[in-house]
């Protein structure tokens, strides 16, 4: 199978020769610049150069940013300064970039997507975290109650401007799949009640999810920390799955699986383990046998690979990754599909 091919033939709980080896997340800076002396070539800068020395799946992620003409996810420099209507009116023109540059930078790799050679992916910035950058967690929080058409506002502007990518990407290089960043969720569950998802979050979904699926787009929900609670309010907004099912957050895939045979997971390989030696790894990989096995599910770390992690200490993981996407399509890997 190629790359493309095994992707969706997992997502829709089909057969396959192996599972991807996939870094969702990839790595922070501090981890590559250790790596770099520890022995990673120096000369190696993009992650997805990065991700081919360490012979992972080719994935290409293009990151639509809300507040730069960039692929990357730029927006320290506007966190918390809205708090009202007259501040989002006043600052909106700094928003909702031209992307032309970065969609058409998407173009080479459409070809080798075609071929299988490459998975591309989109990544929109979604409709609880572009709010929360721009006001800030308490504000958003007071918001809800207090000025709701505030919210709406942004978040239709929001629309507007995703479904415009979404025009704009589909004459380039339409992507594999899309995550739809939220970190709505942490370690005690989601920072937003369920009415003000109904309310605020899934007028929203309504519009861009049915697009990428007639696009034929995955579409994903990137939540940090316990997800548990929020996965049935995604899957009712068609979102098909999430990830990275932090494990220190207390999340438990086996239970996601049982409780909804069709939610497509990713991550959730326990990162704090990464150092302990190659018995704790495969213990961790062990845990994760039955959920491969299940089907709809890519085993990746958890988030990001923490610095204090060396270049060894993660060839070991990628050394067992290989073994592990192998030894995950034994029997029962349907089981799932129903």
């Amino acid at each position: 199978m190629n790359h493309v091919e095994r992707f969706r033939a997992v997502m829709n709980f089909q057969a396959i020769d192996r599972l991807p080896r996939w870094e969702w997340a990839m790595w922070w800076d501090q981890t590559i610049a250790h790596w770099k002396q520890q022995g990673l070539p120096g000369h190696l800068d993009s992650v997805f150069d990065i991700a081919a020395y360490f012979d992972l799946d080719p994935y290409q992620q293009f990151w639509f940013s809300t507040t730069d003409a960039t692929i990357d996810a730029v927006q320290h420099h506007v966190e918390g300064i809205v708090s009202n209507m007259d501040d989002y009116l006043r600052l909106r023109p700094r928003f909702f970039p031209d992307h032309r540059e970065a969609i058409e930078a998407m173009r080479p790799w459409a070809a080798r997507q075609a071929r299988g050679e490459v998975v591309v992916w989109i990544t929109l910035e979604g409709y609880f975290w572009f709010p929360r950058t721009l006001m800030g967690f308490t504000k958003i929080s007071l918001a809800f109650y207090d000025q709701p058409e505030l919210l709406h506002q942004i978040n239709q502007d929001l629309t507007d401007f995703n479904l415009r990518i979404l025009e704009a990407v589909q004459d380039v290089c339409v992507p594999t799949f899309a995550t739809i960043a939220e970190d709505m969720s942490y370690n005690n569950g989601p920072m937003i009640s369920q009415r003000h998802f109904d309310e605020f979050i899934a007028p929203y979904y309504r519009q861009i999810v049915p697009r990428l699926m007639d696009m034929n787009i995955i579409p994903l929900v990137d939540t940090d920390g316990d997800v548990t609670l929020l996965v049935p309010w995604l899957l009712r907004e068609g979102i098909r799955g999430v990830l990275p099912l932090e494990r220190q957050a207390g999340v438990d895939g086996m239970k996601l699986r049982q409780a909804y045979p069709h939610v497509c997971l990713v991550g959730h390989f326990n990162k704090m383990v990464m150092d302990k030696g190659e018995a704790a790894l495969r213990a961790e990989f062990e845990r994760l046998l039955p959920l491969m096995r299940s089907g709809g599910f890519i085993p990746s770390v958890d988030h990001q690979t923490p610095p204090h992690i060396t270049i060894d200490q993660y060839r070991l993981y990628r050394r067992l990754l290989d073994e592990y996407t192998v030894a995950g399509t034994g029997e029962g890997h349907c089981a799932a599909a129903g």
